[in-house]
């Protein structure tokens, strides 16, 4: 029998489902012609090695705040070049550095200096992860939306240079409208919480052994941050599009 605080229990059965699943994503994408099996097979072989890895390395880093904050550095190295990446191809792809950055590292201060977040590994990686992904996929999608826009409106943009627009305006005025979609995934999560999902930090604060009310209050607060963190970022990466400094590289964006 699965222990009462487990959500899953691991055994060797949970692998074998796992398995299937990866090879039943693959197999659905290849037959749809989706055109990434091959990246649904390395995402998830990819997700075993690093969680194998992550898992022994966290309990070495969560000893001490230093080991801690360097860890988060590197979550955040890869995030910005997973963002950057998708974004653009171009030489301007690190500028992925900045919305993320503006977008986190006020709310992790804020939460350090309120002494909401104990300065302790275990409190603050996890609370990192969680916003940095969020500013990372903010990041990817407004960026790679407005690109999409000005490319395919670059007559309109042209036409509003025409009427007399700044280069800054007139991209804003073709791009703003796509990149703001990139929030709707934030909105949705938020507006359906408790009533369609059930996210992690709730059900892992349950099986812990927190009150509903605690786990709630939490929950509460991780969405309202990552929709806080998203809409800072989308408005920086319009910001970096609209000023030339992220524009369309060559070729095809890397995974």
């Amino acid at each position: 029998m699965a222990a009462a605080n487990q959500l899953l229990p691991v055994t060797p059965a949970l692998g074998a489902v796992t398995a299937a699943l990866l090879l039943a994503a693959v197999a659905v994408a290849g037959w749809g012609l989706l055109g990434h099996g091959r990246d649904v097979l390395r995402a998830g072989l990819r997700a075993v090695l690093q969680l194998g890895v992550v898992a022994y390395v966290i309990t070495w880093v969560v000893g001490s705040l230093w080991t801690s904050a360097l860890f988060v550095l590197v979550m955040f190295t890869v995030a910005v070049r997973t963002a950057g990446r998708r974004m653009t191809t171009g030489p301007g792809w690190y500028w992925a550095a900045a919305p993320i950055g503006i977008g986190v590292l006020p709310v992790l201060a804020l939460l350090l200096a309120g002494g909401l977040l104990p300065p302790e590994g275990l409190s603050v990686i996890p609370v990192a992860g969680i916003l940095i992904g969020g500013a990372l996929t903010a990041t990817s999608l407004a960026g790679r939306r407005a690109l999409d826009e000005l490319r395919q409106r670059h007559g309109e943009v042209d036409a509003a240079l025409a009427l007399g627009f700044e280069d800054r305006d007139a991209r804003l005025e073709i791009c703003r409208t796509a990149a703001a979609t990139s929030l709707d995934p934030a909105l949705d999560q938020t507006r359906t919480v408790g009533l369609v999902t059930l996210p992690g930090a709730f059900v892992g604060m349950l099986l812990g052994g927190a009150t509903p009310v605690q786990a709630g209050a939490v929950q509460l607060f991780v969405l309202i941050a990552l929709l806080a963190v998203e809409a800072v970022a989308i408005v920086v990466v319009l910001e970096l599009v609209a000023r030339g400094l992220v524009a369309h590289g060559v070729g095809t964006p890397i995974g």
